[in-house]
């Protein structure tokens, strides 16, 4: 292997190098140039919409004031566990340098997050009419943690879908 006067490796065969790792190494050294290496537009958006989902999982989703005390529903007690298993998605989706990998990376976890966090607020209203008491079930900081990580990822996916790939 040698290298041209650009940096780049060239193998026997004058290609770029593209080995095993399909050019990871080429875009980490460009990208230290820049400053970015693997990231792309949207990738801190995703990074911060994917923590926002990981830890919403671990915290209280519903909350049960009875009697001057609360009892709370983490999120790892119902849909959060699939709420967690996005945000992974979501987060690693902030490393994927191809635009439309990156895209789906935002778009799914994002659409699917807003569905559970809406089921899980229409279920809330839905038992505080049937009880009668209102006040009687309240979102707690997961929800609404999920919800806004829902709209970032909505967001960025919707940003990338409409920014124009360089040429």
């Amino acid at each position: 292997m040698t290298t041209t006067a650009n940096g780049t490796a060239t193998g026997s065969s004058g290609s770029s190098d593209r080995g095993i790792f399909g050019g990871l190494t080429a875009r980490i050294r460009a990208g230290r140039s820049t400053g970015w290496g693997v990231f792309h537009a949207g990738s801190r958006a995703m990074i911060l919409g994917g923590l926002m989902l990981i830890i919403s999982a671990f915290l209280p989703w519903v909350v049960i004031p009875i009697a001057g005390e609360t009892f709370s529903l983490r999120g790892t007690d119902g849909p959060g566990v699939a709420t967690l298993a996005v945000g992974f998605l979501a987060f690693a989706g902030a490393f994927v340098p191809k635009r439309g990998l990156a895209l789906a990376h935002a778009l799914i976890p994002g659409v699917l997050v807003a569905l559970i966090v809406a089921a899980q607020a229409f279920r809330l209203i839905q038992l505080s009419a049937q009880t009668g008491s209102w006040g009687g079930l309240l979102p707690g900081m997961g929800l609404i943690l999920a919800a806004g990580g829902a709209v970032i990822l909505i967001r960025v996916a919707v940003r990338m879908w409409r920014m124009r790939p360089a040429a």
